[in-house]
């Protein structure tokens, strides 16, 4: 039976092969089918004009947001999350006999990694849901080597894709998090360091986003076919070259231009330094649900919501963490399950993160052509 590259990639997954040797041929074939069908040869059917033009930089921008250098971040992420679903997997599979957990307990005979990954949440999934993970890190990774510095214009289509992957699969990665010692009651490390590396590709991937939604536009308001360029790309007057050093800058230059588009505002540090507190705030007060519950939720969305506005073109999301802000002060009179210390706490808590949301903070140089109005 012919099989695609993707039920490659499934099979072992879908009837919960005991074979490690099985699950890992399959996915290795199942990528390099995937690498020589489709990264190697390019998509059919592309645009003449569009693989014609050479040029590179949005209109307004002062970069290149599909360099390969600005999609490193996330392939890299993205093979280290590969790296720890596989594991997960391999226990859910039978593989191997147990998981690496260093801070986390479960019950008598599992660890807290393990507890997690064999939990009701977990086998809710009909396969196995590390594997699951697996082949989506394997997907942004295939993807995010996938196209050219202009991919952006000349390969729409695969930036949203790859945005669909990279954001709200993120998200879903966070809400998993959110729920583990709501639900289950302990915490798995190597799902942290997963959902992590999930979170981090994020602002990473935001601005490539930006100027693929810009370029349909722009093509739009000229008279070009919306759909035609979208799964076609073409090419776009205004555009420029991004002259920016490659790999063959040295390393300060090379990681300059990897991150251009992303800068650490302390102030948003600060505010995912409050959401970890928050995290982790029921073993400080001895809170109780439903009050730690609320505090482990909202420090959760708090981290998710300050690192993506790391990204400047989504900066302005920041002030989302001010209605949390409100809600932390709220909360201590609308639930219960905190002390009076406790109940405290979270209002100065709420105080600091609306103070330190407020303020944009310093942003680079870069431009981002008609998106520059909504950094603020």
């Amino acid at each position: 039976m012919r099989q695609t590259p993707i039920n490659c990639k499934a099979t072992p997954l879908i009837f919960w092969t005991p074979n490690a040797a099985v699950y890992a041929n399959d996915t290795l074939v199942g990528a390099l089918v995937i690498t020589f069908a489709i990264l190697v040869p390019m998509m059919p059917g592309m645009s003449h004009e569009g693989m014609m033009d050479s040029s590179d930089m949005p209109p307004g921008w002062t970069y290149s947001p599909s360099t390969y250098l600005q999609r490193l971040p996330i392939i890299a992420l993205g093979a280290i999350g590969f790296v720890i679903s596989r594991v997960l997997a391999a226990y859910q599979l039978g593989h191997i006999d147990g998981v690496w957990e260093p801070f986390f307990s479960g019950d008598a005979v599992r660890n807290g990694t393990e507890y997690i990954i064999t939990s009701d949440v977990s086998k809710a999934w009909p396969i196995a849901d590390g594997g699951l993970g697996a082949t989506t890190y394997m997907f942004e990774v295939l993807m995010g080597v996938m196209g050219g510095r202009a991919r952006w214009r000349t390969m729409p289509w695969m930036v949203l894709l790859f945005g669909i992957v990279v954001v709200p699969l993120g998200v879903i990665s966070i809400y998993f998090i959110i729920i583990q010692p709501i639900v289950i009651g302990t915490y798995c490390t190597l799902c942290l360091l997963a959902a992590l590396a999930m979170l981090i590709m994020i602002p990473y991937s935001l601005d490539e986003l930006v100027a693929m939604g810009q370029f349909l536009v722009l093509n739009k308001r000229r008279g070009r076919p919306f759909w035609r360029s979208f799964f076609k790309g073409d090419a776009l007057p205004g555009s420029g070259e991004d002259k920016q050093s490659g790999f063959d800058s040295d390393l300060g230059g090379t990681i300059k231009s990897a991150t251009r588009g992303v800068t650490v505002p302390w102030t948003l540090v600060g505010s995912a330094a409050v959401g970890l507190w928050l995290m982790f705030s029921r073993l400080a007060f001895g809170t109780e649900p439903p009050m730690a519950d609320s505090d482990h939720l909202v420090g959760a969305l708090i981290v998710t919501v300050a690192v993506m506005a790391m990204a400047e073109v989504a900066r302005p999301l920041r002030f989302i963490n001010v209605a949390f802000g409100l809600w932390l002060i709220a909360s201590p009179w609308l639930l219960i399950g905190a002390a009076p210390l406790a109940s405290g706490a979270s209002v100065i808590t709420g105080i600091l993160l609306i103070a330190l949301s407020l303020p944009r903070g310093p942003r680079s140089k870069e431009h981002y052509g008609s998106w520059d109005r909504y950094v603020v």
